[in-house]
């Protein structure tokens, strides 16, 4: 039995909107939401979310200097349910995610950050 249902791919980038709208073009779709710091758009297939970062860099492919910038969110009904069934597979707790409602911040156990989310 699985924890949780992969819920959201976000990806970091410098203008949401842009990205967003690039990737509606590319794959269809809908744009949900856009604040200026987070946009989402919902496909058939799933959704993808786009988080604003200041002093982005972008990714360069092959080498390391500049790795993806890639998280997923992982839908689950009760995070304090959740919590130790992730930490149990590996999972560590990210220090400045202060366990708020609706979202935790976790690393798996090569660093990726990911999270957990409720409704």
């Amino acid at each position: 039995m699985a924890i949780g249902e992969l819920y959201d791919v976000v990806i970091d980038c410098p203008d949401t909107a842009a990205l967003a709208e690039f990737y509606r073009q590319l794959v269809g779709g809908e744009i949900l939401d856009s604040d200026g710091h987070w946009t989402t758009l919902a496909t058939p297939r799933g959704r993808v979310s786009f988080q604003r970062v200041d002093d982005y860099s972008p990714p360069q492919w092959p080498g390391q200097a500049h790795p993806q910038q890639i998280h997923l969110d992982v839908m689950v009904t009760n995070l304090d349910e959740s919590e130790p069934l992730v930490l149990e597979l590996g999972a560590t707790l990210l220090r400045g995610s202060s366990k708020p409602e609706g979202c935790r911040v976790y690393a798996d156990p090569a660093g990726h950050p990911f999270c957990l989310v409720t409704n």
